[in-house]
């Protein structure tokens, strides 16, 4: 959606905040399921978890693709985000489940490759088809590329049930929501992840209409942002992962927290520059703040125990998803279109994301303290 950004504010005459509430619309819908699928996540299958919640999705990305109207376009990518806002949350606790935690660093960083493949790959081929066809084809080719990786799964994932040899059967779903909720750690957990995704996704969702409107760079070209910033990240994540579990995820999530101020008030201020320009700060961009992802997943898959680990998983999937649908609904708000098409006051958004990124930062500290009290 966020790459489709200028084509869809052109095609359907709508402005920045009603494009980020087309983006936030999948976000917030996904926090709201997330925290439904705390009440059963834990209670199947990991296998058949997602693949109930994969079929949902592709139904979602369907009805995306066929949509007409801007309003039928919101309330499709409010199904899809009902369904695909628990994909996360599953996979991450699949990775958990049969991943120690000295290796988990490298296992999360090789996750996040998946997602730069993602932009490498799916990105500039959705946009060049959005460009040569339509908008509605992106969402087709997801479907149909959608569809092979579900008959794949079913065929090839084994039963993951590990988590059920330590599940207390007898606690009820409300019970064993509410001491997750309720433990302290938990809670310090899942605002350092408010925090995070605050700072990158409040200037994400504009990144491409900035770019096109104020920095003059065509939408012929914005494949290439996402093209060179996934490519560097399919190098940098391993590496990040290995180098987490190697001097600790603490140290390397500090570092690239520092650095990632920079990138943030450069590019949401960004005046009229070159091409190469462009790609050199965004694909730094998407090095640091995967760099930032990577530790910070790693370390909030250790506060629960096994047993409680994919009702952790989905409230910190839903919390994260509406902390990105608020933030970018908020950027929205923020952000305007002046007369001349120029976007205005994404400088203040950039300013707010690197406050959020530095709250993150400070709140780490906090977190880890709380977490050793709770463990000894």
């Amino acid at each position: 959606m966020m790459p489709l950004g200028p084509q869809l504010m052109r095609l359907f005459q709508i402005g920045p905040d009603q494009f980020s509430m087309a983006v936030s619309a999948y976000t917030i819908s996904a926090g709201i399921s997330g925290i439904a699928g705390a009440f059963w996540l834990d209670r199947l299958d990991r296998k058949q978890a997602l693949l109930l919640m994969y079929g949902g999705f592709l139904v979602g990305t369907l009805c995306c693709a066929l949509a007409p109207s801007y309003i039928l376009l919101v309330t499709a990518r409010i199904v899809t985000g009902a369904f695909g806002g628990i994909l996360g949350a599953i996979v991450f606790s699949i990775v958990a489940d049969t991943i120690p935690e000295a290796r988990r660093g490298s296992a999360m960083g090789i996750v996040s490759t998946s997602f730069s493949m993602a932009s490498v790959f799916g990105v500039p081929f959705g946009l060049y088809l959005a460009t040569l066809l339509s908008w509605h084809a992106p969402f087709y080719a997801i479907v149909i590329i959608g569809a092979i990786i579900y008959a794949i799964l079913f065929k090839v994932l084994p039963p993951m049930r590990s988590h059920f040899e330590h599940h207390h059967l007898h606690t009820s779903r409300w019970a064993n929501v509410m001491a997750v909720l309720t433990d302290p750690v938990v809670r310090r957990s899942l605002l350092f992840m408010v925090l995070l995704m605050f700072g990158q996704f409040s200037i994400i969702p504009f990144i491409s209409p900035y770019m096109v409107a104020n920095v003059g760079i065509s939408e012929q070209y914005l494949p290439f942002i996402y093209f060179f910033g996934g490519a560097a990240t399919i190098v940098s994540s391993p590496l990040v992962g290995k180098i987490s579990d190697a001097v600790g995820k603490p140290k390397v999530f500090t570092f690239f927290g520092i650095i990632a101020v920079l990138p943030v008030l450069i590019i949401t201020n960004l005046p009229v520059v070159s091409l190469p320009v462009v790609l050199v700060l965004t694909t730094f961009f998407f090095i640091v703040t995967n760099g930032r992802m990577v530790p910070a997943m790693a370390i909030a898959s250790t506060v629960v125990s096994p047993e409680r680990r994919g009702t952790f998983m989905s409230i910190n999937s839903s919390v994260m998803q509406m902390a990105s649908g608020i933030a970018s609904f908020i950027a929205g708000q923020i952000v305007i279109k002046s007369p001349t098409g120029a976007l205005q006051n994404y400088p203040y958004v950039g300013l707010m994301s690197a406050i959020a990124g530095i709250l993150c930062l400070s709140m780490l500290p906090v977190l880890l303290k709380s977490q050793k009290k709770a463990m000894g």
